[in-house]
């Protein structure tokens, strides 16, 4: 029996882009943005729920899940290269306005895209997506001295975060009883990780969000000029993300709401009813 979700494959200048997909065609779209270890996968709940209302497109990001995940001597693995392919992908299916949910390195990507077409966000749903200072734990130390530092010790020194144990750590960290998140997330997850140069890529990514820390100021004069609906829907417990970069986001927006819900990083594990609950709310209060 079919879940309603087809799965697909766009070409973007040369790569391969996979994406999940499901709802109306002619309804309003809401594109999915994973974050770090993931893929689209992890939306595999609440991709159901939102579709009976909305078009709902969900990629893997370069590098992740089942995209193309070229050689770093190919294709330069960050950031503003990712939002690039991505903005060409929603071009390349004929996305011309959505909202975005953003979670984890999804936010970088899709704040870039915003900054980049303000005209074409709707909505934007942050799911411990930072775009503020303090909403950095003290969980970056190590990717922070990589950043000052680009030694090969410091960049072997983040290695750890690939591990499967601290991928699986990152899942259910903060979670109210483990035993209620599923293993097939972060299984896969590392399943994925342990491609032949897969963590080189991810090791130039942990390298490159400098490069988000530093757009910061630039996201928060976009969310001052153009005041986007957000919802900001929190995991409070997430060991990277604080609560307090949930809560700046009404500092610079006044169309931003906040949420916290008492789980941790992957807070759809946990809560994807609750939160999907909180979207449609959401979406529809702000004419979605």
């Amino acid at each position: 029996m079919s879940n309603g979700v087809d799965y697909r494959s766009a070409e973007v200048d040369g790569l391969k882009v996979f994406y999940r997909e499901a709802g109306p065609v002619d309804a309003p779209v809401v594109l999915l943005l994973h974050g770090f270890p993931t893929s689209g996968h992890m939306f595999r709940d609440l991709i159901p729920a939102l579709a009976e209302r909305y078009r709902v497109i969900a990629p893997d990001l370069p590098g992740f899940g089942r995209s193309g995940m070229p050689d770093r001597e190919e294709f330069d693995y960050t950031f503003a290269h990712i939002a690039e392919v991505i903005d060409r992908f929603t071009e390349e299916i004929g996305l011309d306005r959505y909202a975005i949910y953003v979670f984890d390195y999804g936010a970088p990507t899709g704040l870039r895209l915003a900054t980049m077409h303000p005209e074409r966000i709707t909505a934007i749903i942050s799911q411990n997506g930072n775009a503020y200072e303090e909403g950095l734990s003290d969980g970056w130390t190590p990717i922070r001295a990589y950043w000052e530092d680009r030694s090969q010790a410091n960049r072997e020194a983040l290695r750890t975060f690939l591990s499967p144990e601290m991928v699986a750590w990152q899942y259910t960290h903060g979670t109210p009883e483990t035993a209620t998140v599923s293993p097939d997330g972060y299984s896969l997850d590392s399943y994925y990780l342990a491609r032949p140069g897969a963590d080189e890529v991810q090791l130039d990514l942990m390298g490159d969000y400098k490069s988000n820390v530093e757009l910061y100021p630039a996201f928060q004069e976009y969310f001052r000029k153009h005041t986007p609906p957000l919802l900001a829907a929190w995991g409070r417990n997430d060991p990277f993300f604080l609560p307090a970069g949930a809560e700046a986001y009404r500092r610079d927006n006044p169309n931003a709401t906040v949420r916290f819900f008492d789980t941790g990083h992957f807070a759809l594990e946990t809560h994807a009813d609750e939160i999907a609950a909180a979207i449609l709310d959401f979406l529809a209060d702000a004419g979605l």
